[in-house]
This record gives C-alpha cells, structure tokens and sequence, in this order.
C-alpha cells in the first residue's frame, strides 16, 4: 500500500520540480534540465531527484552545482504545494540511462555495417 502512495507521491514531485525549475529557479547554471525520474522512499522521508542535462561534462558538472544549492528553496516550494505530513529531504543525480543507450545504439550500429 505504502509503495503506491510512494509512488503517486514521486510523480506528483517530478511535476511540481518541473514547474519549479521553469518559473521560480533563476539560476543561469540551470539551463536546460529534465526531470527523468524521482524515486521516494517509502516513509517519504527522501527523494532522489534524477535529471539529464543536454551539453558537456563541464556544464553538467555546473548544473548539479545550482540544483544541490537550489535544493532547499525547492524543498521548501514542494512542502507549499504537496499537502505531507514531512517534505523529503532531496537529492539529486544525474541520470546516465539516455547517454548510455546512446552508447549501446552506437555499438550495435556499428556491429551492423560490419
């Protein structure tokens, strides 16, 4: 039961971080960032917020940076706008899923035209 409520808590996060990062964050760290997944613990006291970020490893680097220093501001706004008896505490990481399929359609590309 708990990890359903999990869950509908973790998308309900992914959408109002979206809304976040498009209106209130004005960080120029933070260019273009999606949100690719948020996984919540099941007593909802953490969540792991995992994005990917278009650009090199430098302003990958850069946009971690301004997201971990946004993280209480956004915290906070997710306490305002989701009704829990405690906002998680947020982190985030980079989400490596997109690269790594790249990766593999390259490879396997590749062991095509030979």
């Amino acid at each position: 039961m708990s990890n359903i409520r999990a869950n509908r808590v973790a998308e309900q996060i992914k959408k109002e971080i979206g809304e976040i990062l498009t209106l209130k964050i004005k960080d120029p760290r933070i260019g273009f960032v999606t949100i690719t997944d948020v996984d919540v613990t099941g007593d909802l006291q953490q969540a792991t917020i995992y994005f990917s970020v278009l650009g090199e490893e430098e302003e990958k680097e850069e946009t971690l940076a301004g997201l971990e220093t946004a993280s209480g501001f956004i915290r906070s706004e997710i306490g305002q706008r989701i009704r829990l008896r405690k906002t998680p505490e947020i982190t985030f990481e980079f989400d490596e899923a997109h690269e790594y399929g790249n990766h593999i359609e390259t490879l396997l590309r590749d062991l095509k035209q030979d």
